[in-house]
């Protein structure tokens, strides 16, 4: 009786984050690969979420190539889950690593915000937003749907 109950505590929150469309998400503020804050705002309308490297990995590949302001120009933002990479990684090559790249990283490193939003581990989840409500969820597992769904996001 006491495993059930544990059980069930457990995976309660698991069905509490399911995000329903019409939701508005809970405002939150994270910092990018250069230790600036960045807040979700009402004017995002596109949410990219990658739980792991493989997401992120996906996401660098659609984006090779692109200008500086592409994701911005789309008013899309990228949020990483880095909380399982090792702080010692983290700080001393992958974020240094990102500096490079032409789009802002929001680093999720306490996984308090990427948990909100469920999906696949190896797959990028895409949230439509209007108003900062949710309006459409999409995943991608591959960089070519990826990158043609943002070109066609303006």
């Amino acid at each position: 009786m006491k495993y059930r109950f544990a059980l069930t505590l457990a995976l309660l929150p698991l069905f509490a984050q399911a995000l329903e469309t019409g939701e508005r998400l809970a405002p939150w503020t994270l910092s990018d690969q250069y230790d600036q804050p960045y807040s979700l705002q009402a004017q995002t309308r596109t949410l990219l979420v990658a739980r792991n490297m493989d997401g992120a990995k996906l996401v660098k590949a659609a984006l090779a190539d692109t200008p500086k302001g592409y994701l911005e120009a789309r008013h899309a933002v990228f949020v990483a889950d880095i909380q399982k990479m090792p702080a010692l990684i983290a700080k001393l090559f992958a974020i240094p690593a990102m500096r490079d790249y032409s789009y802002r990283v929001v680093l999720d490193r306490e996984g308090q915000v990427v948990s909100r939003y469920p999906g696949a581990e190896d797959k990028v989840l895409w949230l439509q937003l209007e108003d900062g409500k949710l309006v459409a969820q999409r995943e991608f597992a591959d960089a070519a749907a990826l990158r043609a769904a943002l070109d066609n996001a303006l």
